[in-house]
């Protein structure tokens, strides 16, 4: 509406004038209500469409381990477009003509996923997921002194047949909150509804103990956040920085070098999917291929290697800007003798990395949250990408601050005269600490213990149990 009403357009042809208070209402509501959809379905989408898939089953449980493969996929094949094509338009026919094919997509979208509600499959609703975890922790401490047995199959756990849920097998972690499962004597004898207040079940212990035992991986995941949060910002303002000419009439909007990012996650997943977890599959006897953790774990190498690449490359840069004659005379926003695909190898090895750590999270927090709170589950991995951002925030203003003293801050209005190279080499030695913490802490998770129906479509068995790790 900004752009096509013009009391509410404060540009024209002739130049823009001040904003009006009018001007400021219309730019904030579109970026508000833009902020508040994004929160309602970004959470809840990946989780709904992971949703239905069975576990119980074995052949729809293999095709749910490539859903966020071939979701990512897609929301790179999205990117790209919106970068390229959707940039171009900005730049050289109208924003609001970029603007009203967004709107028309996102309405046809809205459409087609409403003509499939007749064919989704729906969880049904199982109250907070909060509440469960706050009666454990009561319960735990309410039975502080009381002896834990010696054999967890004392401890208390309803019949699977009397719940609509999946059971959790016991774990030997945080074994404090196992307190909260001991039946007291008083318990053993009265066949009545029991206080959650007092006594909990095994699986409400256990997911207790799974939301408490993924805080150290995600606070282990925020450093490749804030790498991701470089190729949106740093990277960027590099490229509008050198020469983006293809031929003598085409020149590449600055924007759209993030795209690289995007055709390295493509690349990541599709070999991983096609080829990296049939072989380890057969190699490991792994379901997976291999474990989520390693997955992720391989990813952040890569974090490493991007930001070292990064530096090497930028540090060319400067050299190039402290011989070339108009930026020796002052002059701003020089484009330099250097092409723009000089920064393709750190953002294709991000990608690259994404493919592992950020698909790797997204199937992390989603499998091993309680079944009750995987829309939650979603917003941990979304929150590691938000956190990177204040983080960066944060890191950015440290480092100017404490350099700035010295003279020459690292980073500076002007790229040319600040050493960006050894903010990205910081943020390797960052990243490549964490990698080992990482790895103390993956080393010692215990995946969620799920017992699980199988629905067997051979044996005379409608269904059998196992025990999932």
């Amino acid at each position: 509406m900004s752009q096509f009403i013009p009391s509410l357009k404060p540009c024209d042809v002739g130049g823009c004038e001040k904003a009006r208070k009018i001007h400021e209402v219309a730019f904030f509501l579109a970026m508000y209500s833009i902020s508040l959809g994004t929160g309602g379905h970004k959470p809840c989408l990946q989780s709904f469409g992971a949703d239905q898939f069975d576990d119980d089953h074995a052949e729809e449980r293999k095709k749910k381990l490539s859903f966020f493969n071939w979701w990512n996929i897609a929301l790179c094949c999205g990117l790209f477009l919106g970068v390229t094509v959707i940039v171009y338009i900005e730049d050289n026919v109208s924003w609001g003509v970029a603007i009203l094919i967004l709107t028309i997509t996102m309405a046809v979208t809205v459409a087609t996923f409403y003509l499939g509600k007749p064919y989704y499959r729906y969880r049904l609703p199982e109250g907070s997921g909060l509440t469960p975890m706050l009666q454990v922790l009561v319960a735990a401490i309410r039975k502080r002194k009381l002896p834990s047995p010696s054999n967890p199959a004392l401890l208390y756990e309803v019949p699977s047949y009397k719940i609509q849920g999946r059971l959790l097998g016991h774990t030997d972690r945080l074994t404090f909150l196992d307190k909260a499962a001991v039946l007291e004597e008083e318990e053993i004898t009265n066949e009545m509804k029991h206080n959650p207040w007092r006594l909990a079940t095994v699986t409400k212990v256990e997911e207790m103990k799974l939301v408490l035992s993924i805080i150290p991986i995600w606070l282990t995941s925020l450093p490749f956040g804030l790498c991701v949060v470089q190729t949106a910002t740093f990277f960027v303002k590099q490229g509008a920085t050198l020469n983006r000419k293809i031929g003598h009439n085409f020149e590449i909007p600055p924007a759209s070098i993030y795209s690289l990012s995007a055709v390295g996650m493509i690349i990541s997943v599709v070999i991983y999917d096609k080829i990296l977890v049939p072989f380890l599959r057969r190699a490991t006897g792994n379901e997976r291929g291999i474990s989520i953790l390693k997955r992720i774990g391989s990813g952040m190498i890569f974090s490493v290697v991007t930001m070292s690449v990064a530096a090497l490359v930028e540090r060319k840069r400067q050299k190039i800007a402290e011989e070339d004659i108009d930026v020796l005379d002052g002059e701003k926003n020089v484009e330099l003798p250097m092409s723009v695909f000089w920064l393709a190898p750190q953002f294709l090895i991000l990608g690259l990395g994404d493919g592992f750590t950020l698909v790797g999270l997204q199937e992390f927090f989603y499998d091993q949250v309680p079944d009750s709170m995987r829309s939650l589950g979603m917003a941990f991995f979304l929150s590691v990408l938000g956190a990177g951002n204040f983080l960066s925030s944060f890191l950015i203003t440290a480092v100017d601050h404490i350099t700035e003293k010295d003279g020459k801050g690292w980073i500076g209005k002007d790229l040319n005269s600040s050493r960006l190279d050894k903010f990205y080499w910081l943020l390797a030695a960052i990243n490549s600490v964490n990698i080992f913490a990482y790895v103390f802490f993956a080393r010692r998770y215990t995946y969620k213990n799920v017992q699980r129906r199988v629905a067997a479509t051979n044996l005379n068995k409608d269904d059998g149990m196992e025990l999932m790790p």
